[in-house]
């Protein structure tokens, strides 16, 4: 990346901050820096994207960048995790670049009749323009849902913009005819937030109508615009299968190529989902964590237990290697990426057991039970 694309410019964004000096107006570092913890909308080959940052650069650390699943936005799907006291630690060392889908933040005006929504491909193919707008090496993004169908998209397409990867409730599979027949009808027997509740909820948890899926409910119905909504649904069910296979197993196999941490609760509507994307990623990069007593949304209902996990995450990739752990209990040994960074070099990843202090290649399912 250039140095004359290391900052935002003026033209490239509409930034909806309230005040900026005129010298920060025409100094970019001044302007990079005026605008942290503001909202931004930013131009790309596809539209504006809605982006949201929070902090600041730290060095050549990579950025932080996030992705929600259908019928939320970064608000909705991600707050509760980022808000939780043990993930300050986290944030404290990395910027955070919360993006919104297409029309799906608060506030958003409703598309013109005839909107084109982005396919998922195009989706991915806008993360780049932010990558470049705020200057960013690279990002290790964290999605849930179609969200995480989005980032693994855009590491198959840019590889060497993303150092890792934390998918939640990853579905790699597209929609086949019967699944398609039966989304047709779900939309024509109940209301679009309900539709969307069935792809975030576990059955359980939808048939106990908890406080959470009420609440849920309520906000889907109320701050995401429904139009809007309605064509990302429709999109993210027109999804292809995602074209990864697992390194030997096919001629020319393509795969994710960072270090992945694979999520999803117990009794999750996307467990099976998630289990058939962990058969088709490198074992030797790749950790599957399955949380109990989580339900469809781990983030939101354990972000304790996530947010530990992503510490260990981080910390294979070389990152935060002083952190404290004491929340995490596993009932087996889990593999983690392990990495070294030098300089702000990308980390080379190799795999390592916690248990051992030696390198090995010890590839075990990591199961959250407490």
């Amino acid at each position: 990346m250039g140095e004359d694309q290391n900052f935002p410019t003026q033209t490239s964004s509409h930034c909806l901050c309230a005040e900026q000096s005129r010298e920060e107006a025409f100094h970019p570092v001044g302007l990079l820096w005026g605008l942290l913890g503001m909202e931004h909308d930013i131009e790309t080959p596809y539209g504006l994207l809605h982006v949201v940052i929070r902090g600041s650069p730290k060095g050549n650390r990579p950025a932080i960048l996030t992705y929600h699943d259908v019928g939320l936005n970064h608000k909705l799907c991600f707050n509760t995790f980022f808000n939780f006291e043990d993930m300050q630690e986290i944030t404290k060392h990395f910027v955070v670049c919360h993006v919104d889908a297409p029309g799906q933040q608060v506030g958003a005006s409703q598309f013109p009749q005839g909107y084109q929504f982005p396919s998922m491909e195009q989706l991915a193919a806008m993360l780049p323009s932010v990558v470049q707008h705020f200057g960013f090496k690279y990002v290790i993004g964290i999605g849930v849902g179609a969200g995480a169908y989005v980032l693994a998209k855009f590491a198959l397409i840019f590889p060497d913009l993303v150092e890792g990867l934390v998918l939640v409730n990853i579905d790699p599979n597209g929609k086949g005819w019967i699944d398609w027949a039966a989304t047709k009808l779900s939309g024509l027997t109940s209301t679009l937030p309900d539709t969307v509740l069935s792809h975030l909820f576990s059955q359980e948890e939808l048939v106990n109508n908890t406080e959470l899926v009420q609440s849920y409910r309520q906000q889907i119905g109320n701050v995401v615009n429904q139009a809007n909504l309605q064509l990302f649904w429709n999109m993210y069910n027109s999804r292809r299968d995602l074209d990864i296979n697992r390194p030997g197993t096919v001629p020319n196999a393509k795969t994710l190529r960072c270090p992945v941490m694979l999520v999803v609760g117990d009794n999750a509507p996307a467990e099976d989902g998630v289990v058939e994307c962990n058969s088709k990623l490198d074992p030797t990069t790749t950790t599957f964590l399955k949380m109990a007593d989580s339900g469809g949304l781990p983030q939101v209902t354990q972000p304790g237990k996530l947010t530990e996990a992503f510490k260990y995450f981080l910390q294979g990739m070389g990152y935060m290697p002083s952190a404290s752990m004491t929340r995490l209990a596993r009932s087996r040994t889990a593999s983690l990426t392990s990495a070294s960074s030098v300089d702000g070099s990308r980390p080379q990843a190799c795999t390592h057991s916690e248990s051992s202090e030696g390198l090995g290649q010890v590839n075990h399912t990591m199961e959250v039970s407490c």
